[in-house]
């Protein structure tokens, strides 16, 4: 049988081979065999096939294991040298482009810009223009850009709902100006001729996508991830692989969960909301500090944090304090979706690595569902996991139809 016969029946296992191996989930040829649950040697011209598109590497000299028996299988990675997408974060303190590979390898990033304009097409023109500077520096194929912005974003229009935290204009059509600035810069797509394609999403729905993917929600069928921006508070739930983002894209706006109803009030109109209770702004107002221009609201919380936590009474009383509020948060949440894992983001996640111990037991004294048994609840691995996940959305059409995307 020839080789080309051989491809033509494993042509179609060509974008969820590379999905495996992009995922860690196929690091050997014998498990992308088992995986796909074709032979071996469509699996080897899957595999050979996805090499010449230069998206992966297939060593197939690894070498068995001490005490392995029988031939050791080729080894499979992500190309290190293979294409990358342009990856772009909006938030409240400012703006980073970044180079991602895949496999969720943050190639080159630019320096972040603390100013976000009240014109969007200023802030992604910007933005837009880092990136590029990025592809002209280091030379590299680009086959599509993703936006993370703090808001829910409407689908199918692509516009920013409620982006608070910012001065746009609600209904800000992002995708649309996101798209018109990769034309200006001459942002490449797959196709030299033709600019990238621009997507959209809302930062935390992005995060979890990148964390269930590559990081701590990996292997979870049920995921929870919750977290705070530079300001405010977002939620996102992942099944069985794909985001859930409800009717039009607006599923899971946790930020509004009330958990202390004489609290603060809340850009939504209620008080008390997760969104103003338990960000970075409330933790440096609980710890009884005046936010700086210096850096971003995140980054101060997350050094007072770090270097006062155990040495002042204000900032260890302001962490036991998120705590609390955050686990009732969590708690709701339980009791909702009976998620198989929780993981927390941004100061989140600082909160759960200083006193993981007493968050799950709020989490469990107010759920239902946690006294049966407990949820897992982790901090995120990803140091970027919203530029990371804005990047799977670009990468997204290549894991679907690598041969289509490319032209092969």
């Amino acid at each position: 049988m020839t080789r080309t016969t051989k491809l033509e029946r494993g042509r179609g296992a060509l974008g969820p081979a590379l999905a495996l191996v992009h995922t860690g989930r196929a690091p050997t040829r014998a498990v992308l065999t088992a995986e796909l649950g074709v032979t071996r040697a469509t699996a080897g011209a899957v595999a050979a096939e996805l090499a010449s598109l230069g998206l992966i590497t297939v060593d197939s000299r690894p070498g068995a294991a001490v005490g392995a028996q029988g031939r050791p299988s080729h080894r499979l990675a992500v190309d290190p040298e293979g294409p990358v997408v342009l990856a772009a974060q909006v938030h409240a303190d400012g703006f980073r482009a970044a180079l991602v590979g895949l496999g969720g390898r943050i190639v080159a990033t630019a320096p972040g810009c603390m100013t976000v304009h009240a014109d969007p097409a200023q802030v992604l023109g910007e933005v837009v223009e880092s990136g590029a500077g990025l592809l002209r520096e280091t030379g590299r194929r680009c086959v599509g850009a993703g936006l993370a912005v703090p808001s829910a974003v409407a689908e199918p229009e692509g516009t920013a709902l409620n982006p608070l935290h910012l001065a746009w204009e609600a209904g800000a059509p992002v995708r649309d100006i996101f798209t018109r600035c990769l034309a200006d810069a001459r942002v490449p797509g797959p196709s030299p001729d033709a600019p990238a394609t621009g997507y959209t999403a809302n930062d935390v729905n992005l995060a979890a996508l990148a964390e269930h993917r590559h990081g701590a929600g990996r292997g979870a069928e049920h995921l929870l991830v919750v977290g705070t921006g530079h300001r405010g508070v977002g939620g996102a739930l992942v099944l069985n692989g794909r985001l859930h983002t409800g009717s039009s894209g607006l599923a899971l706006e946790v930020g509004h969960l009330t958990v202390d109803p004489a609290g603060r009030p809340c850009h939504c109109g209620s008080r008390g909301c997760l969104d103003v209770e338990t960000d970075p702004l409330a933790f440096l107002e609980a710890a009884g500090r005046t936010p700086g221009p210096e850096v971003s609201l995140l980054e101060q919380s997350w050094e007072l944090i770090r270097t006062e936590y155990d040495t002042d009474p204000r900032v260890r009383t302001a962490v036991e304090l998120l705590i609390d509020r955050l686990g009732l948060g969590l708690a709701g949440l339980v009791n909702i979706l009976n998620p198989d894992r929780i993981v927390l983001a941004g100061l989140h996640r600082a909160l759960v690595e200083k006193d993981g111990e007493r968050l799950r037991a709020v989490i469990a004294d107010s759920s239902l569902w946690g006294r049966s048994g407990g949820v897992p609840v982790l901090a995120c691995t990803l140091d970027h996991n919203s530029l990371v996940g804005a990047a799977e959305l670009a990468w997204q059409p290549l894991l679907d139809d690598p041969l289509l995307l490319l032209g092969g």
